[in-house]
C-alpha cells in the first residue's frame, strides 16, 4: 500500500505541472494534512483525483450531482470560481487552488 507521500505524487493528466492544492483545516480532517500536488485540467478533474486519493472527501466538497456544495468555495489563483464556472473551471495556466468550507450560522 502506498504511503500518503507516494499517493501525492500520482497525477491524472499527462504533462503539465502539478497544482498546489490547499484545503482548509476542516476539510483536512478528510484529506491531505497540508498542501497536495495534483495535476488536473479542470476543477472537476482535480476533485475526482482528490476523492480518489482520499475517499473520505467524497460528498464533503461536492453534492450527489457533482456540483460544489453551497458552503464550499474554490479559489483558483485567488479567484473564487464557486459561483461562476464552478467545477467546469479550466485549470490551464493555474498554479494554486484553495478549497474552503465556510461556516454558516446565525
Amino acid at each position: 500500500m502506498p504511503s500518503r507521500k507516494q499517493e501525492g505524487t500520482r497525477t491524472r493528466r499527462s504533462g503539465g505541472s502539478p497544482l498546489d492544492v490547499h484545503l482548509d483545516s476542516w476539510l483536512r480532517e478528510f484529506g491531505p494534512e497540508s498542501h497536495e500536488a495534483v495535476a488536473a485540467d479542470s476543477v472537476e478533474h482535480l476533485l475526482d483525483e482528490l476523492e480518489g486519493r482520499y475517499p473520505r472527501l467524497r460528498f464533503k466538497i461536492r453534492d450527489e450531482t457533482g456540483q460544489l456544495r453551497r458552503y464550499v468555495r474554490v479559489f483558483v489563483d485567488g479567484e473564487d470560481v464557486s459561483g461562476t464556472t464552478g467545477v467546469a473551471t479550466s485549470l490551464t495556466g493555474a498554479r494554486a487552488i484553495d478549497i474552503l468550507h465556510s461556516i454558516a450560522g446565525g
